[in-house]
C-alpha cells in the first residue's frame, strides 16, 4: 500500500504554493504544506487586517484568532506594530496596499490619529486622503504631525505635475534645444548644419545623428478666467487634492486668472489660498450636502467676460440641490459662450462614479462631460485659451 502523501516540508515549499497558501489561510495547509519563519509573519500581518472581513468568515476563508483575555498570551497587535511588521515583511507596492486598505477598506483611523504612528508612517495619497477625512478628530498636537504629511504628499504632487501642467501653455518656437522630441518642434536648419559632416556625396544623402528640436515657449495670453467649483463630499476627496495642487501650479500663468471655490451645501471661496495648498487643504471640511446649483450660481458670478471663461464643476453630480435651476444656469453660462466643461473625477486615474441622468442632461444643454487627469484639464483649457 502506498503511504499516504506528506505536507511538504516548510523549508520545501515553493514561491507558488507559498503564496497559495498566504492568498488562501491557515485551512489550505493541508494541502500545501507548513510555512517558514518569514512567510508565517506575512501571513501573521495579513490575516491581522484582511481578517476583520465579516464576509471571510461566512466563507470559511479566514477567521480572526480568538482575543486573549488575560493568561500568559501574546499582547495584541497595535496598528504599530503591524505597520513596523508590512515595511519589515513586504515590497514598497504591498505596503502602500495595505496601508489603503487598512484606511480605506477598513477605516482604521488609529493609523492616521495615533501620533505614535505618524512620527513613523511614509506619507503617500491614500494617507493624505485619510487625515483630510480624519483631521476633525485630531488634537493639535496630532494635526501638526498630520501637516507633515499632507506637505510632503503636496509637494511630491506639484513636482510631478507642475511641468506637464505649465508645458501645456506653452507655444511658440524658440531657438534653443527642446528636451522633447516633438515632430512639430523638429528644427530643420539647426539638425542640417550639425550634422553635414555626415553628408554623402556619392549617395546625395545627409544622415542624422543628432537631431534638433524647437524648445517651446509661453504664448501670449490675452486675459482668461479659469474658475474651479470642487465637491467637497467624501467621495470626491481625490479631486479635492488634484483640484487644488492644480490651481497652484497654474496660479500666475501670464494672462490667465484662476478661481478655486469648494462646496458641499455652503461655498467657500478658497482662490486666496491656492498659493498654499497645504493650508488650503487643511481647510476643506469634506462631507455634508451637496449642492451645486448654488455653488455654481456663486461662481457665475465671478465671470468678467463670458466668452473667454473656462468654467470647471469638478462633482458627481449627485445633487442636494435644486437641479433645474442647476440646469437653467448652466444653459445661461453655455448660451453667453462660456465654456463649461464637468468632470467626474479630476485625478490621476479619472475613474468617474457620478449621475450619468444629470450629467447627460446638463451634456444636453451646453457642458462638456467627462472625466480628466490633471495634465488633460490643463491641456483642454490652454486648447481653449489659444483659439
Amino acid at each position: 500500500m502506498t503511504p499516504a502523501a506528506q505536507p511538504q516540508d516548510a523549508a520545501e515549499l515553493g514561491p507558488g504554493l507559498e503564496r497559495w497558501r498566504l492568498i488562501l489561510g491557515a485551512a489550505a495547509e493541508r494541502r500545501t504544506g507548513p510555512l517558514g519563519a518569514e512567510a508565517a509573519a506575512r501571513d501573521a500581518a495579513l490575516e491581522w487586517l484582511y481578517g476583520r472581513d465579516p464576509d471571510h468568515e461566512a466563507r470559511g476563508v479566514r477567521r480572526n484568532p480568538p482575543t486573549r483575555e488575560g493568561g500568559q498570551g501574546p499582547s495584541p497587535v497595535t496598528a504599530v506594530d503591524w505597520l513596523d511588521q508590512i515595511h519589515r515583511l513586504f515590497p514598497k507596492e504591498t505596503i502602500e496596499r495595505l496601508e489603503r486598505d487598512a484606511v480605506e477598506r477598513y477605516e482604521l483611523h488609529e493609523i492616521v490619529t495615533d501620533p505614535t504612528v505618524l512620527e513613523r508612517i511614509e506619507p503617500s495619497q491614500t494617507l493624505l486622503r485619510a487625515v483630510l477625512r480624519t483631521k476633525h478628530l485630531m488634537n493639535p498636537q496630532v494635526l501638526a504631525l498630520a501637516r507633515r504629511i499632507v506637505d510632503t504628499v503636496v509637494r511630491q504632487l506639484m513636482e510631478r505635475l507642475q511641468p506637464e501642467l505649465r508645458r501645456a501653455f506653452t507655444g511658440t518656437r524658440a531657438r534653443q534645444a527642446s528636451r522633447h522630441a516633438l515632430a512639430r518642434d523638429f528644427d530643420f536648419q539647426q539638425t542640417v548644419r550639425a550634422n553635414l559632416k555626415h553628408y554623402q556625396p556619392d549617395q546625395r544623402r545627409l544622415l542624422i545623428e543628432h537631431p534638433h528640436f524647437h524648445s517651446r515657449t509661453r504664448r501670449h495670453l490675452e486675459q482668461w478666467q479659469l474658475v474651479l467649483l470642487v465637491d467637497q463630499s467624501g467621495s470626491m476627496v481625490s479631486s479635492v487634492i488634484h483640484s487644488a495642487v492644480t490651481a497652484a501650479c497654474l496660479w500666475n500663468l501670464p494672462g490667465l486668472k484662476t478661481h478655486l471655490i469648494a462646496f458641499d451645501s455652503n461655498v467657500v471661496d478658497l482662490t486666496s489660498d491656492v498659493t498654499d495648498p497645504v493650508e488650503l487643504l487643511m481647510r476643506v471640511q469634506l462631507g455634508g450636502g451637496t449642492d451645486i446649483a448654488r455653488a455654481v450660481d456663486y461662481g457665475a458670478g465671478l465671470i468678467d467676460n463670458p466668452r473667454r471663461c473656462v468654467f470647471v464643476v469638478i462633482s458627481d453630480f449627485y445633487e442636494g440641490g435644486d437641479q433645474f435651476r442647476l440646469v437653467r444656469t448652466v444653459r445661461a453660462l453655455a448660451e453667453q459662450g462660456t465654456t463649461v466643461l464637468g468632470l467626474a473625477a479630476l485625478d490621476e486615474e479619472a475613474e468617474p462614479a457620478y449621475d450619468r441622468v444629470l450629467a447627460g442632461r446638463l451634456a444636453e444643454v451646453g457642458a462638456h462631460m467627462g472625466a480628466m487627469t490633471p495634465g488633460q484639464l490643463a491641456e483642454f483649457v490652454a486648447e481653449r485659451l489659444g483659439r
